[in-house]
């Protein structure tokens, strides 16, 4: 079980998705497919997006009419890099009234991403295949294991070899999210892997 309140992902575009495709299918459990809308926002008392990279983020989510409301603060290297995050989620049962509380706090919007997105468990992995509005496909995989005794770049790293292993061919990293991605396309530096 992975450690409560602490996400260890990765995001990446890969070259060759039919391999991992196939490997899924074949490999995986599918788990389902989910249209999800996110929609972001900042407090005005402490404007997560002044940080750049952002590292905060604060989403209320539509997953085919569930909804929740999240906090992520992420924790990046000295090269401003990231592999985990503190991670807070509940489950809200009305997202307009959700929203009309944030607005009365003057905690405003500031980006809506909307993809669909697949997703399959295979090991200690939660890999979800998204089709993102407006930046295109990626992948994505959550780590659902124990750390023992790992930090989370090692795990981050396992990620990627898992990749590599089935041939993604090139595999290009994400650090800092769809919504920072959609916000600021010109500041995003992918690193190929």
């Amino acid at each position: 079980m992975a450690i409560k309140d602490i996400e260890i992902e990765i995001q990446v575009q890969v070259e060759k998705s039919a391999g991992l495709l196939d490997f899924l299918n074949e490999n995986g459990e599918f788990k389902g497919e989910k249209r999800q809308v996110d929609e972001y926002f900042t407090p005005s008392h402490r404007d997560f997006l002044a940080v750049r990279p952002a590292k905060e983020w604060l989403r209320l989510r539509d997953s085919n009419g569930k909804f929740s409301v999240n906090y992520k603060n992420w924790y990046c290297d000295t090269h401003g890099k990231s592999h985990h995050c503190d991670e807070f989620e509940s489950v809200i049962e009305d997202l307009e009234k959700m929203r009309k509380i944030f607005l009365a706090l003057d905690i405003k919007p500031t980006v809506k991403v909307d993809k669909t997105r697949k997703i399959w468990v295979f090991r200690d992995y939660e890999i979800a295949i998204d089709a993102v509005v407006g930046l295109g496909d990626y992948v994505e995989i959550e780590y659902l294991g124990e750390q023992d005794g790992k930090d989370a770049k090692a795990i981050a790293d396992e990620m990627i070899k898992f990749l590599k292993d089935i041939d993604c061919g090139k595999i290009k990293r994400n650090y800092v999210g769809y919504p920072f991605a959609l916000l600021f396309p010109n500041e995003v530096e992918y690193e190929t892997i």
